[in-house]
């Protein structure tokens, strides 16, 4: 396949002789080997990639989306070895690893921290740091081992456009979960998970509660009145919009520019409706990625040609007439002019950065909680008032998660590594290039306001994976590599098919 990656189906002991045969399976997406006596899922390594994506609502109502990547990580760093260990292939990282792998060791050496209490922060047990600490690293390591895998994956076992196809269909369910939260903001359930946490776990961790307790929006009191304001399938709203901006690309690429008639139709609607949660969701950390992101795709597309440029002003312009022409550019004006947050995050921002320089090298491993609160260090939470002072600092963006958890080398080598994907991948203009870069260059735009842990940083991740998939298949027709060896194990494989 031309410009493509390798066409070869895992080899191995139980792989050739089945191929030498000629029992594939051809699909919409390329062909599949199809291996007789083989599991489903041996014959199927990307299953990992389809579970997480494709039944992303279902993980959501059990209350475990967030944590997936993690569980996950087991099969396929399973799978990797097994690649290795039998010599099926040689096991590649991405262009600018180093930085990645020297972030996490950043994190392990700040568990040395964890008992030590931050200035102009109050006491808390050292346990709960400890499963804080352990969650978010595990997160880490779980999104670090999805990275490696897709990119050792090839592109018959995951062609990229199945890939961006999942990642657009998962835009399309926060789509969804964003008019079912403006429509049914009330909409509440619990988890069968949560019969299984004791309650008392969940009425402390309010993460863990809104996790074990999902619905289809947050209902706030932002604008002098308590709204919704769409989440599902996500935790939170900032989360949903942070998702949803990096996942739009993908819907984009995958199924208006590369789908089918129907699947056109389907994200042309798609796109114009989801003005409506976005600007009901008073998200205006999302508002500015989504302003930034079409400033950037315009000047990219401008270099391009100018049916691309008009295509992307015609989308524009619409949803210009949509927000004009309705009541939603009263409520967009109402939530400039109210900016309640702002003296909190200004403060839990100023905090993190004073938690930093007072421990630079390695932070404090995990977040904090504030003392009193932005108006009084005597304003906390108590019985009478639970949502009072005591905010998590570290939890109003990855930047000052970033800096209080893991000091300024740790920060430092975090944006490096997405920063130097940015870099490396710039000269790519081909629609997945461009998608993934927009992806990791809005990590710069939401660190200030939103946190990345659990699914957006694995959608950053797949992103980054396609990227580094997409390069490697203009760069090697043949990827990925085989291990030294292989062909006289094929051979010996062969012989023994063919004397059984």
């Amino acid at each position: 396949m031309p410009g493509g990656w390798a066409s070869a189906p895992e080899r191995g002991p139980a792989a050739v002789p089945a191929a030498a045969a000629g029992g594939n399976v051809r699909g919409r997406w390329g062909t599949a080997p199809a291996v007789p006596g083989a599991s489903w899922l041996a014959r199927h390594p990307a299953w990992p990639v389809t579970a997480l994506l494709a039944g992303y609502p279902l993980w959501w109502a059990l209350g475990v989306a967030d944590y997936l990547p993690v569980v996950l990580a087991v099969p396929m760093a399973a799978r990797m070895y097994a690649w290795h260990a039998h010599g099926y292939r040689r096991i590649r990282v991405p262009p600018g690893f180093t930085l990645w792998l020297l972030f996490l060791l950043c994190v392990l050496a700040g568990a040395a921290a964890l008992a030590l209490t931050a200035p102009g922060t109050i006491a808390s047990p050292v346990s709960n740091r400890v499963i804080s600490y352990t969650v978010r690293a595990g997160g880490y390591l779980g999104v670090t081992v999805l990275l490696i895998f897709v990119g050792n994956l090839t592109e018959r076992e995951l062609p990229r456009q199945r890939l961006a196809w999942l990642l657009g269909l998962v835009a399309l369910y926060a789509i969804a979960g964003g008019v079912g939260g403006v429509l049914f903001a009330n909409f509440h359930f619990t988890s069968p998970l949560a019969q299984l946490i004791p309650h008392r776990l969940q009425d402390s961790n309010l993460v863990l509660q809104a996790q074990l307790h999902p619905g289809l929006s947050q209902v706030q009191n932002v604008l002098g009145v308590a709204k919704g304001r769409p989440d599902a399938p996500f935790t939170f709203t900032n989360q949903w919009g942070n998702c949803l901006a990096l996942l739009l690309p993908w819907l984009l690429v995958a199924w208006v520019l590369r789908g089918t008639r129907t699947e056109r139709l389907v994200a042309t609607a798609a796109l114009v409706i989801v003005i409506v949660p976005v600007i009901y969701s008073l998200n205006r950390g999302l508002w500015i990625g989504l302003l930034a992101g079409s400033c950037y795709l315009g000047l990219r597309l401008a270099a391009r040609g100018r049916l691309a440029l008009l295509t992307l002003f015609a989308v524009i312009a619409i949803a210009a007439v949509v927000i004009v022409a309705t009541p939603l550019q009263g409520i967009i004006s109402q939530r400039l002019a109210n900016g309640r947050s702002d003296a909190s995050r200004a403060s839990l921002s100023a905090a993190a950065a004073a938690a930093a320089l007072s421990s630079p090298v390695i932070g404090y491993g995990d977040t904090r909680h504030q003392q009193g609160s932005v108006r009084s260090v005597s304003v906390g939470r108590s019985a009478a008032c639970p949502n009072c002072g005591n905010v998590t600092i570290g939890g109003n963006g990855q930047l000052w998660m970033l800096l209080i958890c893991d000091g300024f080398p740790g920060t430092a080598l975090y944006l490096g590594f997405f920063g130097y994907g940015c870099w490396r991948y710039r000269r790519d203009t081909t629609p997945y290039g461009l998608a993934g870069v927009l992806v990791l260059l809005l990590t710069f735009v939401f660190m200030f306001a939103y946190n990345a842990i659990g699914a957006p940083l694995a959608f950053t991740m797949l992103a980054y994976a396609l990227l580094w998939r997409n390069d490697q298949a203009s760069r090697h027709p043949a990827w990925p590599p085989r291990m030294p060896g292989l062909e006289s194990a094929s051979r010996r494989a062969l012989a023994a098919g063919a004397r059984t």
